[in-house]
């Protein structure tokens, strides 16, 4: 018989997890031998609904279901359907915590972690509970640092390193932009980082990239170019994207994190490495304990260590304490909520 993972999605109905689902369950991610057991999480009906005239989240999951179960997928063994988180989680091998509370207009980021400490609080107990013990996990749902850290200290029966949130659409978008300043492909740009928070205080590390094998600033010498251009339109490409479309990354937001988990189940290339927020050993000065986006290669057996010993310039020296600034902030705002 196959093999057999069980792999749970919060805010299943959402247009991220729409956009995910049917890669998780095809073979892509986990391969053709391995079989997928989707386990989807929304939050419960409300009665009487608040308008009758939109469907609430648990209707739409119920028919994203159907489709999943209409693609016919050969890796596709079940899809469970659940508001109950306990179950959701259950044994699973990877959650992807991808459902989040939104931020809305007038919000400020101080009201959204807020919002969102009640949903991780009990999401990274409800994990600790209920999860296998080979358990990895991804944030996704923003803001993902602080949200992870949230999760991972009220669920710490599972290992720090297993805990991950995800800046990879960052990365992606830095790589595609140094490509085509350059014009190269994709896979000519290598050493990407990410340092930091998935905001726009995100350090989009140039100055350690390689683009056909060469520090990138020897083949893009425009050095303005990459401080005033590239670094804000990495940072901001979010807002872009919402103001261009009408709503948020939801399709590149899947990509990265499918690209993430890959990442984790396939040893990094030997000249490469990736990026990805983890829980901090103290690594480049960062307090230990917070998440923070890093540089990082895995052996392929689902895990990512840190790629140590790269220097930086004054801009980029400048860049990381800005956005290690942010982050120690936000924890400051939820440390009522980590138990220490």
């Amino acid at each position: 018989m196959a093999n057999l993972v069980r792999v749970a999605v919060t805010g299943a109905a959402g247009q991220v997890s729409y956009a995910m689902l049917a890669r998780l369950a095809s073979g892509e991610v986990f391969g053709p031998d391995t079989k997928v057991v989707l386990q989807l999480l929304e939050i419960p009906r409300i009665t009487p609904p608040p308008d009758p005239a939109r469907l609430q989240p648990m209707d739409i999951l119920e028919g994203v279901a159907m489709e999943l179960c209409d693609c016919g997928f050969p890796t596709l063994h079940e899809v469970v359907v659940t508001d109950d988180a306990n179950r959701a989680f259950k044994d699973c091998n990877w959650a992807l915590l991808v459902g989040a509370f939104p931020r809305l207009k007038g919000m400020e980021r101080k009201d959204l972690l807020s919002k969102n400490a009640e949903i991780f609080v009990a999401q990274g107990k409800a994990l600790a509970a209920n999860a296998a013990s080979d358990v990895r996990i991804l944030v996704v749902g923003n803001p993902c640092n602080t949200n992870c850290l949230i999760a991972y200290n009220n669920g710490r029966d599972i290992p720090a390193e297993r805990w991950t949130a995800m800046t990879r659409l960052d990365h992606n978008r830095a790589r595609d932009a140094l490509g085509r300043k350059a014009g190269v492909g994709n896979e000519d740009v290598t050493c990407v980082t990410i340092w930091g928070n998935h905001s726009n205080t995100q350090f989009p590390d140039f100055t350690n990239a390689r683009i056909k094998g060469k520090p990138a600033p020897e083949i893009i010498t425009d050095r303005a170019w990459l401080e005033n251009t590239f670094v804000p339109q990495c940072q901001n490409r979010g807002a872009a994207v919402i103001k261009a479309r009408g709503s948020s990354s939801a399709l590149s937001a899947a990509n990265g994190a499918i690209d993430h988990v890959k990442s984790m189940l396939r040893p990094t290339p030997a000249n490469d490495w990736v990026s990805a927020a983890l829980v901090s050993r103290g690594e480049y000065g960062v307090p230990a304990g917070l998440v923070y986006g890093y540089p990082c290669r895995s052996t392929g057996n689902g895990d990512y260590a840190v790629v140590e010993g790269l220097s930086f310039d004054a801009f980029g020296q400048h860049e990381l304490q800005i956005t290690l600034q942010e982050l120690i902030e936000e924890r400051e705002a939820v440390k009522h909520l980590l138990g220490n």
